[in-house]
């Protein structure tokens, strides 16, 4: 580890005045502490950060995403006023190219109020270079856009994977929550001394073998339904993109990314993203319960193809002949199950009467 990590010093004098953290409390503080946290740093995206995201890849990615909200906006009935939020915008790249798509559309830039959930500071003087001609508004928690009855379009890639997570693990027959704590002055894993009550797990997790670890959200599964109860009261639809599994399951996907490869989590707190897996199932029960639409999950690639993702990257390639190898690699990387396209889910939640294009089946 190394010597000259002030978060690693943070933490450990926690750990010795207050015991062992939670995983989710580890998260929080690596990824977004006042003055250490990870995202403190604006050059985490891109080919020369630690990672890179699909607006990053393809223009027509934030483009397809632009086409959705457009249609979305459209079936809604053109609504003269609405809400159009982006939770963890970024850089902004996603909706600046979404925008080429919604400026095309009459009278849908000036209906719009646009919301940028967003807590770095330093992202939002990126975001503000690349939107600022559409007057954002920024906000720091989602409910401080429910003080009015407009419709909205809530788009978020790439965000519940890096929201705290807390880690069980099963041993002799007993679950107990993984923490984290200190063996010979260095961050640890070990199990906190409570065994948790099977009533509290979900069904098909109690009976798991010995050893499994089981991983939950609980501030994914409360901004899920808050969104949701929004979306419900006030019509209009959320669409979420990120990696993760259809089903609630056990394995262990909490990491660390640094430099494109991963990294050990405990290893230099604060110097890498650290993000989990989410659980679909467990997202969609909780926008059932806040009274929402939820719709069958899509995969990345079957959400762009019906979208016409293939046929605007042959357009595009035959009419820049130049770039035709690199915008197929591209839109293969977006789509093709072997890449992005199996492992990346959609989620589109909406209010009762409302379903929005490409998501036909509740």
């Amino acid at each position: 580890m190394s010597n000259n990590n002030e978060l690693e010093e943070i933490i450990k004098k926690q750990i010795r005045l207050e015991g062992p953290l939670s995983v989710a409390s580890y998260m929080g503080l690596c990824l977004t502490h006042s003055k250490f946290g990870y995202y403190k740093n604006c050059d985490v995206l891109g080919s020369s950060g630690d990672f890179i995201t699909a607006p990053e890849i393809s223009q027509m990615f934030g483009e397809f995403i632009g086409l959705f909200i457009a249609q979305s906006w459209l079936d809604l009935g053109s609504p003269k006023a609405f809400d159009l939020v982006e939770l963890g915008p970024g850089r902004g790249t996603l909706l600046s190219d979404a925008f080429r798509v919604l400026e095309k559309v009459d009278g849908l830039i000036n209906a719009m109020s646009l919301n940028l959930l967003e807590t770095g500071s330093e992202f939002k003087e990126l975001q503000k270079e690349k939107l600022g001609k559409y007057n954002p508004i920024w906000v720091n928690d989602i409910e401080e856009i429910s003080e009015n009855n407009r419709p909205l379009i809530i788009i978020a890639n790439e965000f519940f994977d890096a929201l705290p997570i807390k880690q069980f693990q099963k041993q002799n027959g007993n679950w107990y929550e993984r923490a984290i704590g200190l063996t010979s002055d260095k961050l640890s894993f070990g199990l906190a001394p409570n065994i948790i009550p099977k009533d509290a797990l979900p069904q098909n997790i109690v009976n798991a073998p010995d050893n499994s670890v089981w991983e939950v959200s609980f501030a994914s599964l409360i901004l899920m339904e808050k969104i949701a109860s929004l979306v419900a009261a006030r019509r209009g639809t959320f669409l979420a993109i990120d990696y993760g599994y259809n089903k609630t399951q056990t394995g262990e996907t909490f990491q660390a990314i640094k430099n494109h490869e991963y990294a050990d989590p405990l290893n230099n707190p604060g110097k890498a993203d650290l993000t989990a897996h989410v659980d679909f199932e467990a997202l969609q029960k909780s926008a059932l319960k806040a009274g929402a639409n939820v719709f069958k999950l899509k995969t990345q690639g079957e959400f762009l193809s019906l979208l016409g993702m293939k046929e605007r990257s042959e357009q595009l390639a035959s009419a820049n002949p130049k770039q035709a190898d690199e915008i197929k690699a591209a839109t293969n990387r977006l789509i093709s199950k072997e890449e992005m396209g199996e492992l990346f889910k959609v989620l589109c939640v909406s209010s009762k009467d409302f379903t929005p294009f490409p998501f036909g089946n509740t």
